[in-house]
């Protein structure tokens, strides 16, 4: 009977160890899809079971100063802000931008990367450029390069505007929201009684198919 040497799984990072002498792993390339946060704590979780940062990176076919960038990720982010950004595929450069900023600014940025859904590097530091000095961590100033005072003031007025802009959204989507699903609600039931229907096929076809696109959205949603 031929004997296989035991293999124990690491499900976290898709890593398989085999008990043989050359002891090798294998990555799954699914991993590659995953968020970038929750390949950071899928790295943290190997290592308390006890894989080696080398291993890691042959796993990954990484150097193993990119293994302990990704472990070291969320070191100076606060947890508000890492809690935005763990389902979203961020460079890893743009934690290193968060970092510049105190907590409170932090949280901020990310809402804003995720409301315009851009998460790149330079979208970052754009964010980074514009924070009023005293909403940055202290000993790390950080301004682009080639910017003017004068530019830097204007970008951290037009970035309190769009904050601004955004609690204004916030405070309204509900009450807008609430106000869209009753009146999806209400035409439903006018496109429930056939005679009403009729009537609108008749005489007003352009509102009945304006009524009947607005059915279908809230269907599909």
């Amino acid at each position: 009977m031929h004997l296989h040497p035991p293999v124990s799984k690491t499900p976290y990072l898709g890593v398989h160890e085999t008990g043989s002498s050359s002891e090798a792993f294998t990555y799954n390339k699914r991993v590659s899809r995953i968020a970038t946060i929750q390949e950071h704590r899928m790295i943290l979780n190997a290592v308390k079971k006890g894989v080696s940062e080398e291993r890691l990176a042959r796993a990954l076919n990484v150097d193993i100063a990119s293994i302990r960038k990704k472990r070291n990720l969320l070191v100076g982010i606060c947890p508000e802000a890492a809690e935005l950004l763990k389902d979203r595929h961020v460079p890893i450069h743009v934690f290193t931008e968060l970092r510049f900023m105190k907590p409170v600014r932090q949280v901020e940025a990310a809402m804003a990367m995720v409301t315009m859904n851009r998460f790149s590097v330079s979208y970052a530091r754009s964010l980074v450029a514009s924070t009023p000095d005293d909403q940055l961590v202290a000993g790390k100033p950080r301004r682009m390069v080639g910017l003017t005072e004068d530019q830097v003031a204007t970008m951290q007025r037009e970035s309190e505007n769009v904050d601004r802009q955004l609690r204004a959204v916030e405070q309204t989507y509900s009450s807008d929201q609430f106000d869209l699903m009753l009146a999806a609600g209400y035409v439903n039931r006018l496109l429930g009684n056939v005679r009403i229907v009729r009537y609108l096929a008749q005489h007003h076809a352009d509102i009945l198919t304006e009524f009947q696109k607005l059915s279908d959205l809230q269907k599909a949603t």
